[in-house]
């Protein structure tokens, strides 16, 4: 499916820039929308929670609309499952110390290896306060996939809690989320999962996957720096919140420390906006059978833009591997079979023979192609390859705004980078 890549760039200023931004996966750019909405809370209803005054009341209902903007995006039953803070890696260690009441001395918590860092340290940090033993999942070097069968008799111990991503923002790998929940749920364990590098590029429905708790980033999905934690209201309202004392103890406020960033979570909500107008504009097709299946008004629209591109970026997926196949030298780290293209995003990370991470990308970057080059906070995905000290990988990330020609280019740049 081809979107129209001229209308859709339209909706994000700094794509006038003449660089090619590759370099999503640690952050997207922004949309008009969302733009606005920064501005416009700035300028009209910058105040304080719960005043009696006009911009204090206008304010409080813009953050209440985000909060429902958020439960629409997430599938949540309500909006009081939605929580705002700083960042996803802010939010999981302040909900982590939450957590932490449940555990007790010898209770199992399970981690991956395929995970960003702030799905990892938080488990690490708790566990070594509460007495807790650690149980790691190992992926596999080749394809980059985590070993189920290590996840099975990880669980047979009968772990208490289980964190994993819901795809990895070093691989691109996408894991079965709905069957390792169900596992994890079937010997009694509350489940964490990180849906940072997920968010834009599919649809999100913690109700179906069944998860305990998802967060996710803002500004991974085209709006500003601020993060999103979906909690089960029932989980939610029984566990211990660190909070001031004046402070609510109904939800989300309790989680909600202090006074947020008020004009980017207005901003999230810009995002989400510009999700409805994509899905409006491009979803269409899709319509009649999901609101067969129930989805109606906000829903729909985002269910149809994220199915939208999803099905744009296999494209994207498929072109970006073929050219980085052409690159004499290279080694792709994670899936690289076209035929499961389905199984990942299009976050794809790679060495050059003789080159540095850090020479590649410096040198993609004198052509105007934007990458990261490192371990992106996936310290345990590069450990795990032996990369860790050789400079980790290059990781090149576009999104549905990026284009087959800007790929192409790319590809170009490469392999006159490897010729030299």
């Amino acid at each position: 499916m081809t979107l129209d890549l001229n209308r859709i760039r339209e909706q994000f200023p700094s794509l006038d820039h003449s660089a090619v931004f590759f370099d999503n996966p640690g952050g997207t750019q922004i949309a008009y929308p969302s733009l606005e909405r920064i501005q416009n809370y700035l300028l009209e209803c910058n105040a304080n929670h719960e005043g009696v005054f006009p911009t204090s009341q206008e304010s409080d209902a813009i953050l209440h609309e985000a909060h429902a903007a958020i439960a629409d995006f997430f599938n949540a039953a309500r909006p009081e499952e939605i929580i705002f803070g700083a960042n996803m890696t802010t939010l999981t260690l302040h909900l982590s110390r939450s957590l932490a009441h449940l555990l007790n001395p010898g209770d199992e918590i399970v981690v991956t290896r395929l995970d960003h860092d702030a799905n990892i340290s938080p488990w690490l940090l708790i566990a070594g306060e509460r007495g807790c033993k650690v149980n790691w999942i190992d992926f596999d070097v080749e394809e980059g996939v985590l070993n189920l069968d290590e996840y099975e008799k990880a669980l047979a111990r009968k772990p208490r809690l289980v964190a994993f991503g819901y795809a990895s923002n070093a691989l691109g790998t996408i894991n079965p989320v709905r069957t390792l929940t169900h596992m994890a749920h079937e010997v009694g364990a509350l489940v964490f999962v990180d849906a940072v590098q997920y968010a834009p590029h599919g649809p999100l429905d913690v109700q179906k996957v069944g998860c305990d708790f998802l967060v996710a980033s803002a500004y991974k999905f085209f709006g500003p720096h601020v993060g999103t934690l979906y909690g089960r209201f029932d989980l939610l309202q029984e566990l211990k919140a660190y909070k001031v004392r004046p402070a609510s103890d109904q939800l989300p406020y309790k989680f909600e420390t202090g006074t947020l960033n008020h004009e980017g979570i207005a901003g999230t909500l810009g995002a989400i906006e510009y999700l409805e107008w994509l899905g409006e504009q491009f979803g269409g097709r899709q319509a009649e059978g999901l609101r067969e299946e129930g989805y109606t008004g906000r829903r729909l629209r985002l269910k149809q833009a994220m199915l939208t591109v999803r099905a744009y970026e296999f494209e994207i997926s498929r072109l970006l591997l073929a050219e980085l196949k052409r690159v004499p030298g290279l080694r792709i780290y994670g899936l690289s079979d076209t035929r499961r293209i389905d199984e990942r995003v299009p976050t794809f990370s790679f060495r050059l023979d003789g080159r540095h991470p850090r020479q590649v990308a410096e040198a993609l970057s004198d052509k105007g192609f934007y990458v990261w080059d490192g371990n992106y906070y996936a310290l345990a995905v590069t450990e795990h390859l032996g990369l860790e000290e050789k400079g980790g990988m290059v990781r090149v990330g576009p999104v549905h705004y990026n284009t087959l020609e800007e790929i192409r280019s790319f590809g170009n740049a490469l392999r006159e980078i490897a010729s030299k």
